[in-house]
């Protein structure tokens, strides 16, 4: 399995910003897909995650309201639309594959991309 993440940028407080996850391999058993975020001296944070079977959706306190988290299963992709950015939300952002286990934990991802820089300028 491989994940190709995209889609990250400069951009000016308040702006929005879409990334997208591709996923190619055997994909076909996964659980979901979630979002991380690692900023310079900080631990990697989640974002949000999907489950592909259902489309259930969470969220983190940070996320709930600015981040939209989709996904196009003919396209093995998922998507992260992120609005009203913040100085705050700027770092490196991870897209990973769950086989099973709780979303909202790196530990429970068993793929991950290699990771989309976002910065948010003031």
């Amino acid at each position: 399995v491989q994940l190709q993440a995209c889609g990250g940028g400069l951009v000016q407080a308040g702006g929005s910003l879409r990334l997208s996850c591709a996923a190619s391999g055997r994909t076909f058993n996964s659980y979901g897909t979630g979002w991380f975020r690692q900023a310079p001296g900080k631990d990697r944070e989640f974002v949000a995650a999907i489950r592909w079977s259902g489309g259930l959706t969470y969220y983190s306190d940070s996320a709930k309201g600015r981040f939209t988290i989709s996904r196009d299963n003919a396209k093995n992709t998922v998507y992260l639309q992120m609005s009203s950015l913040k100085p705050e939300d700027t770092a490196v952002y991870y897209c990973a594959l769950n086989l099973g286990g709780s979303l909202f934990v790196t530990t429970s991802y068993d793929y991950w991309g290699q990771g989309t820089q976002v910065t948010v300028s003031s």
